[in-house]
């Protein structure tokens, strides 16, 4: 059979990107389909946006000008509103990089929905075209919970929130998540009072309890209230406003919803029954190479359901493409360790296993912590909040990385090779790092284990009689 591509991917987000840019460089054919935006949800409606906010928030809270970036102080109105520049960003962005990333792709875009017409032919629009290897990469949408009454209610999720042009009065954010968080924080600190509800039991909650209950703190002396483990019977609109109900009884009006409970996908357009690939609630089954049950049809991203991040998504890309022209070496994406950051003030980082699954695994461990309001250069820079916690073994394996603080999502980079290449603790502990920066704590972390083993009889024994023979 003759081909019109040597490979065709269904979605521009960050996992259809890395393979069509991969993929072109390789030397393949490439066509790529994108029914709305290059760059997916991380570009347009997610992290990279997200970011932009929390920064323009993070220099109102700190009381700097918003002048020196086109902004009027304490309204967005004026020249320029925050969600406008948010978007000139975004435009620039899509038009000035992610395109000639894609220079060597064949593209189709804004021309509607793809489908599978058979195993080896995509339908866009009125054409059909046919590839040698599919990757699907189309990536989840906002999950709206089952709740009485809140398909009456015009809702907000992370598709529509940098639609607004002004700010609400007030905000009930359903979900306390990295969404919920990040957001919570965000237009609280530009004039919104926002409340978090959810039925999890602390922020976070794919981190660790301690954690969510410290940046709860935080938050509360921000004036972010936060409901943990409750369950919403209701949402109706009332007088003007939006009323949530709690089972429990709690009753909060707000001016806005934003829901940010989670992801579900939606893969009815693509007719995956046509070519038989198998799915179901928790995403479109994979192997450890991302193909799908038919194995010239791979599925990357957001949309396998293995993990919701964007940076997964790219690397789970990257392996696919190299998977796929490469027959003689598996790239087992599993074995490669993800972190993740939300980008609240202080940011909340992690790697690697929970303290709670060490414990239902029987793993042997210690906690090793070092506090930011312990170190000069944070309290210099006023950035007290947070800590570094590891958890590691006697002879310096570690198993996990949590750091709450400033610069968190730049640090845990380095625990994350640490754990992915079983480097132990006294590497660490003899490597320079560059002072006073807050990665100097990780070195902290380092000098603890080892001061840790100090505190034995036998090993100062040893050291005392070799310090007198010399």
């Amino acid at each position: 059979m003759k081909y019109d591509f040597d490979l065709i991917c269904i979605g521009l987000g960050p996992a259809g990107m890395a393979v069509s840019a991969m993929g072109a460089e390789m030397g393949l054919k490439v066509c790529s389909i994108e029914k709305n935006k290059i760059g997916g949800e991380c570009m347009n409606v997610g992290c990279i946006p997200s970011k932009s906010l929390l920064r323009i928030a993070k220099y109102r809270h700190s009381f700097v000008k918003l002048q020196e970036m086109g902004l009027e102080e304490g309204s967005i109105a004026g020249v320029k509103s925050p969600f406008q520049k948010i978007n000139e960003y975004l435009g620039y962005i899509a038009e000035e990089k992610n395109m000639k990333m894609l220079d060597k792709v064949t593209l189709i875009l804004g021309e509607g929905e793809a489908s599978f017409v058979n195993a080896y032919t995509v339908k866009v629009g009125n054409r059909n075209i046919t590839g040698r290897r599919i990757f699907i990469a189309v990536g989840a949408e906002p999950m709206i919970p089952p709740i009485k009454g809140i398909t009456d209610i015009d809702i907000l999720t992370n598709q529509n929130i940098f639609n607004l042009t002004e700010f609400p009065e007030s905000m009930i954010i359903i979900g306390g998540g990295a969404i919920g968080c990040e957001m919570a924080q965000a237009f609280n600190r530009l004039g919104t009072k926002c409340t978090i509800v959810q039925m999890d039991d602390f922020l976070i909650p794919n981190g660790e309890k301690a954690t969510g209950d410290y940046l709860e703190e935080i938050f509360k002396k921000e004036d972010i209230e936060v409901y943990n483990s409750r369950k919403i019977t209701e949402i109706k609109k009332e007088y003007g406003s939006i009323k949530l109900l709690t089972e429990d009884g709690l009753s909060i009006s707000s001016e806005k919803l934003l829901v940010a409970a989670g992801k579900r996908f939606d893969f009815s357009s693509l007719k995956l029954e046509n070519v038989g690939v198998e799915y179901g609630k928790a995403g479109i089954k994979v192997d450890d190479k991302y193909r799908t049950t038919r194995r010239h049809i791979y599925a990357v991203g957001d949309c396998n359901g293995e993990n919701l991040l964007t940076h997964a998504a790219m690397h789970q890309g990257m392996f696919a493409i190299m998977n796929a022209v490469s027959p003689w070496r598996l790239f087992k994406y599993k074995k490669y360790v993800i972190p993740w950051t939300v980008f609240t003030e202080p940011q909340v980082s992690m790697v690697g296993m929970k303290e709670e699954k060490l414990k239902e695994k029987g793993i042997k461990y210690q906690v090793y912590t070092a506090k930011y309001e312990n170190y000069g250069a944070a309290i210099a820079e006023n950035v007290r909040e947070g800590y570094v916690k590891v958890f590691a073994n006697g002879w310096g394996r570690i198993f996990g990385a949590i750091i709450v603080g400033d610069g968190s999502g730049e640090m845990i980079n380095e625990w994350a090779l640490i754990i992915q290449k079983k480097i132990k603790l006294y590497s660490i502990l003899f490597l320079a790092h560059s002072f006073p920066t807050m990665g100097f704590l990780t070195k902290r972390v380092a000098e603890q284990w080892m001061m840790a083993k100090m505190k034995g009889n036998f090993l100062k024994s040893v050291i005392r009689f070799c310090y007198r023979k010399l």
